[in-house]
């Protein structure tokens, strides 16, 4: 997974910019996690948690976006992908679902969620 951390120093706003494929996880990290280290200790619990018992699947829910951890991946999705709506989607509207909902290896999210937190401890 690709990012990039930036800061508005101006506004004081941190920033995360990830490929195209995992938009999601961005958005996840800015708006839901934020600066805010409880949420991202939390996190690295459920990581731990992940790692020691990986059948298990783990859930941390946010406002809008929330996470799944099972079998040694992550999914970062809106919470409306994941209430269960099972219609039929149209070509039209894959894009929208990639934006929706992103999966990556959990080893690949731990690093992404460390060098955040060195990121915004060092700014």
């Amino acid at each position: 997974m690709e990012f990039e951390f930036t800061k508005n120093t101006l506004l004081g706003e941190y920033q995360v910019k990830c490929s195209m494929e995992h938009q999601i996880v961005g958005r996840w990290l800015q708006e839901e996690i934020g600066r805010d280290c409880t949420k991202i200790d939390h996190i690295f619990q459920l990581i731990e948690q992940a790692h020691q018992y990986p059948a298990n699947e783990l859930k941390w829910s946010g406002k809008e976006i929330s996470l799944l951890l099972c079998d040694s991946e992550v999914t970062v999705q809106e919470n409306t992908m994941m209430a269960g709506f099972e219609e039929d989607i149209d070509s039209e509207f894959s894009l929208y679902e990639s934006e929706s909902s992103a999966q990556c290896g959990l080893e690949d999210f731990e690093s992404l969620l460390e060098q955040w937190k060195t990121f915004i401890a060092r700014y």
